[in-house]
Formats: structure tokens, sequence, C-alpha cells
């Protein structure tokens, strides 16, 4: 794991800045902090370079040699690389036999010599999570590539006549002549969803590249952009002629399972693993006790508030494998922790639960470098609550009209929004609320933090007729509508897979654990596993309102049933409460600041109403309070600099 950067001056006869390339390097200093690396290429006519590539360092595999960047034998081409690639031992074996010779043990040697085969069709060779830049001295070209699933994050922007990229936005930022001018479509959007899709980010200028993405830009600027990979969710196994086909699937979700988790305990320094004892790491760490000599290390992390703690479940699976087990109890000082994790994000992001990701990635960060997790699982086998709501959604419309609106009075006028963590009152108003609209609108309803219509009353004016072009919904319309699904779930599955998994759950664990010095890694996210899951049918993994069935069922035996059975709590923390008590002045006087009324996003009313109603315990804004916050901290931080790090 590590930070890459990069500067390509084409069409240009200028040299790079190798001082901004350092600059760049610095800034993101905790993603690497065991060496840093600066290559400059392509002698310009001027005496400069017109290419530099730049890198921090987190040793994980060969920590003596593999300093990069890395090159091939002519020193023609140059890899900046930040991932794992985990099949990389059997291509090795295989370019060495084509007579490709290595001066390191890395993985990243790996991909160069497969570039000197494959060009850029290299990355369909590769099994892991990457984002990679190459520089091609032969061509003049630069080559950048994400990872399938968007694990690995991969910025750029074309700004005079220099293409400029970066692991993070903030490495962008070291550039002066950089306008941070705010992208309102992307600030709609991150209302909507608490987070910025890509190919957006916050900054008009600057640029995400998609999961499964590759660009090349050559020496006249020229950039493209392509796919390399999608997940097909059409085209379904067929156990009809097996005696056993029930046992024979349980057996391949198990086989395959663990193949995906031991080709990722590969590390030559510590490794460990989250766990949260819910069914997904709780499978992660029982394989990998198969796989250990030794106990595996475990981390496990809990919260004053008894509600939000999931340590019991932890211990359970830490005795029944016999794990060397880590448990951390955290007083969140949200005060001074707040800013830091913002910062962190790059840009505006509120995914709440970044906050307890945040922690147990610190505290798992002092024992081991390297944690595997269970991010995945839920994605694969339909663990969302949400799933079984859009499930439930599809028979309410088959009612009697007369009925569905008799159902829906009473609830939408009476049920009340806030009663603990989670009040399943409160949820059956939000699903009645949204169950009777056209598919796939309550999804995408369930998916946001503000609708269009709370946008509409929370802007002001002037925002409003920034934002009147685009609808924020049409985001996840067309990724549902251009889903390669044919049934219905199995396209609310696509649509997560693409959107929200990448968008928020990625990028959350990567910033997390990044910014304490550490890398995760995920084997329900390994691509050949997912492409073996899509093809199991939506029924066996919602079977009823039983989530995950198949692969409870397939673990029954392994994981004991307090675990198979128990009710998903999610990895939260309880903002709501803290809005209500100790962060009340606090929430109250940042968002009703002059200078954050003064940036013409919200009517001062409008704050009001919210914050009223939230502390009166009428309605919970949880949310979209939290959304408000983080983003004007963020302000604070990136364009006032008020909050300095």
């Amino acid at each position: 794991m590590c930070g890459i950067c990069g500067i390509f001056e084409f069409n240009s006869q200028k040299s790079v800045d190798k001082e901004l390339l350092n600059k760049m390097c610095k800034v993101m200093n905790y993603r690497g902090p065991d060496e840093e690396g600066i290559h400059l290429g392509c002698a310009g006519t001027n005496g400069g370079y017109r290419v530099g590539l730049g890198h921090r360092r987190l040793s994980i595999i060969d920590l003596k040699s593999g300093k990069q960047p890395i090159h091939n034998e002519d020193r023609k081409i140059w890899i900046t690389f930040n991932g794992e690639i985990y099949n990389f031992k059997s291509l090795r074996g295989e370019l060495e036999k084509r007579g490709h010779c290595f001066y390191t043990h890395t993985d990243t040697e790996v991909i160069v010599h497969l570039y000197e085969d494959y060009g850029v069709k290299c990355v369909d060779y590769l099994r892991g999570m990457f984002a990679f830049a190459i520089w091609d001295e032969r061509t003049k070209q630069l080559f950048l590539a994400r990872d399938r699933l968007g694990k690995k994050p991969l910025v750029y922007t074309v700004i005079d006549n220099k293409l400029i990229f970066a692991s993070e936005i903030k490495s962008l930022l070291e550039y002066n002549q950089m306008k941070k001018e705010i992208d309102m479509q992307s600030l709609d959007l991150y209302l909507t969803y608490q987070y910025v899709p890509s190919p957006l980010s916050i900054f008009k200028n600057i640029k995400k590249l998609p999961p499964a993405s590759i660009l090349i830009c050559n020496a006249a600027g020229e950039l493209k952009i392509s796919k390399f990979w999608d997940i097909d969710y059409r085209k379904k196994l067929d156990f009809s002629n097996s005696k056993f086909k029930m046992e024979e699937i349980y057996n391949q979700i198990n086989s395959r399972l663990e193949e995906a988790v031991n080709i990722r305990m590969i590390s030559d320094v510590p490794l460990g693993a989250f766990l949260s004892g819910g069914v997904d790491s709780s499978a992660v760490v029982g394989m990998m006790s198969k796989f250990s000599s030794k106990p595996v290390k475990t981390f496990s992390i809990g919260f004053e508030e008894d509600d939000f703690s999931e340590l019991e479940y932890a211990r359970t699976v830490a005795d029944l494998f016999h794990t060397q087990h880590h448990e951390f109890i955290v007083k969140v000082r949200m005060l001074d922790v707040l800013p830091r994790i913002v910062w962190h994000y790059n840009e505006p992001f509120a995914d709440s639960s970044c906050i307890p990701s945040y922690y147990v990635a610190r505290e798992t960060g002092k024992f081991v470098k390297v944690a595997l997790n269970g991010d995945g699982g839920d994605e694969s086998f339909g663990g969302y609550d949400r799933y079984r709501a859009n499930k439930m959604a599809l028979f309410f419309q088959k009612l009697p009209l007369g009925l569905r609106k008799a159902m829906w009075k009473y609830p939408v006028k009476h049920f009340p929004e806030s009663v603990g963590k989670k009040s399943y009152l409160r949820q059956m108003k939000r699903f009645i609320q949204s169950a009777d609209k056209p598919m796939p609108l309550p999804n995408t309803e369930w998916h946001s933090v503000f609708n269009s219509a709370q946008k509409k009353s929370l802007y002001t004016e002037e925002m409003s007729k920034k934002t009147v072009d685009w609808d924020a919904n049409e985001y996840l319309f067309q990724i549902y509508n251009n889903a390669y699904a044919s049934d219905f779930l199995d396209k609310i599955f696509y649509t997560d897979v693409k959107s929200y998994l990448p968008e928020d759950l990625l990028v959350k664990m990567d910033i997390a654990t990044m910014a304490n010095c550490l890398e995760t890694r995920s084997p329900f996210l390994d691509h050949k596993f997912m492409e073996f899951t899509a093809t199991l049918p939506y029924q066996w993994k919602i079977k009823g309102l039983t989530s995950k069935y198949i692969l409870k069922k397939s673990l029954k035996g392994f994981l004991p049933n307090k675990i198979l059975n128990r009710k998903k709590m999610g990895f939260g923390v309880p903002i709501g409460k803290w809005f209500r008590g100790e962060l009340k002045n606090y929430l109250t006087e940042t968002l009703l600041a002059q200078k954050s009324i003064q940036r013409g996003y919200f009517r001062k009313e409008s704050i009001e109403r919210l914050l009223a109603e939230h502390f009166s315990g009428r309605v919970s804004h949880t949310y979209r309070l939290w959304s408000l916050l983080v983003l004007e901290v963020w302000h604070q931080i990136f364009i006032d600099k008020s909050i300095k790090f």
C-alpha cells in the first residue's frame, strides 16, 4: 500500500517541477511512511524532463529491494504502483519462462513486464487491488489504471499542458495554479448520497478515474479513457443435473472463498484481521485460521454506548478459532478527531461509520501492517435491509390500490421518526413512503440522505438555479437501467457494486486505513469470487425475508448459530444522540455561523428548522445534519484554510 503521484508535461517545452513532485509526495506521507521515490524521465531539448513519477511506500512485500518507481530491463518503462497483486508469483514464473529478467521480488515489477508483453491489456491478468501509472519512454505515453472494484483511488487533472495525477486530491492541490472551484452538481450529489461519485470530484477541474478503467495520455495531450471489466448477473449456473446440487453450491462457495482468503495472506510483515462478529468477518477469520500456523491476530472495537457494541459476538468467534484477540473500547473525542478525518477524506464524505473505521484502523495499525476484513459480503449475498425492502416493495405494489392507500395514510401521519437507534416504526414509515413509487425510485430514495423535496426546501434561490439542470436520482437510475442483469434484485445488486460499494464503502476503508499506515485486504471482493456469486440466483441469497441465506447455509457447522442468526447491526456511532447532547452547541454554532450562511447554499431558516426538529426528538435528522456539518468543516479546511494541518 502506498501513495502515488506524477506529472506529464505533454506538448510543452516545460520541465517537470521536481519541487512540486516532492510536495505532492510529502502531503501523502502517511500513505507510505517507509520511504519516498522519484523518477524523472523523457529528457527534453532544454535539458529538463517531461515526466515525473512519485511514490510513498508502505513496505509489505520485498522490504529490501522493492523501492519504487520500478523499471524494466532497459529502463524504458517505469511504474509507480499502489496496491497488491495476489497472483504475482504465478505471473512471474510465466514471465521468466518467456525470458524476462527481474531485479526485485515485488509484485510491482511483474506489472512492468506484463506491460512489455501485453501493453494496456496487462490489467486483464491482474488479480488484486491496484492503482498505477506506467510511463512508456518508447511511445512517450502515460498509462493509468484502476482496479476492477475501485479499492484503490486515482485522481487527475489536465491543466496548463500537463496531466497531474495522484492517489489523493490534496496532492493535486499542491499545484499552486489549481483553482478550487466547487462543482455544484457534485455538491448536490453529495447531499443526496453522502459522497461524490466518480468521475466527478468536489472540484470542477479534478476528476476521479472510475473503477475498472484505464486512461492513456499521449505526447499531444490526447486522453482516452476506457473500461476493461464489468460484472454480469445474467449468466446463471445450471445445477439441474446434479443430484446434490445445493451441497455442491455450498462447497463451491466455501472453497472459492477459502482460496480468496488464502492468497491474501501473503505478506512479509505482521498480518491480522478485523473482527466485528458478523457473518462475513467471522468467516474470513475462521478460514484464515485454517491456513495459519500461528493464532490469527484479530481486532475489534467497542464504544461506551452498549447499543453500538458488537464485542460479545467478536469474542465468541475469537474463542472458537483460538485467535490472539485484541479489543479496544473507544471514547470518541469528536471535536478533536472530526477535522482530521475530514482532512484525510479530501472532499466532503458523510458516511458516519468512517469514525469507527478510523479508530479500529488506528488501534490495529499499532500491532500489524496488514489486516483482512469482510467487506463485500453484503453486496454479493444480499445483506442489507434495503434489499429485503426492495423485495417487499414488489409485493406491496401488487396489493389493491385502496389497501395500499389505507396502509400509507396512517403511518405517514402518525408514526414517529426518532425512537432509539433503530426505530422499526420509523423504518416502516420510510418504507411505505417510498414503496408505492415506480421502480427503481424506492431503492434510490432509500439511498438518499436528502431527497429532492428536502433539498428544494433547503437550498437558497441562487443554489436552486445552479442545480436545476439535473436530477441527482439519475445517477443511480442510469446504473440500474444499464445493469448487466435480468432480474430486479440482481439489478439492485449491480447498482450497489457500481455505486455504493466503490464510492462509499471502499473510499471509507482506504482512507481510514491509509491514514493509519495500515493495508486492508477483502477476500469477498476478489473479482473471481464475485463473478461466481453473480451466477447465483437472487432467490438463494434472499429467501423469504432471510438475507444471505445461501452464505449462511454454506457456513452452517463452521460458524455457530449465534453468529449466523444474529441481526445485522452495521458499524455506527450515536451521532444523533451526541447532537442532542455534548455536540449540540458545536453543531448549532458551526451550521449557523455567519461564514457558513454566507456561502449561499442553504436557507438559514431551513437549517434552524432541521436543528429544532432534531433537538426536540420529533424527527431524526441525524444523517442530514451530519452531512451539513462535514461539508462546513471541509470548507473551513480546504477553502477558508481556517483549520490547518
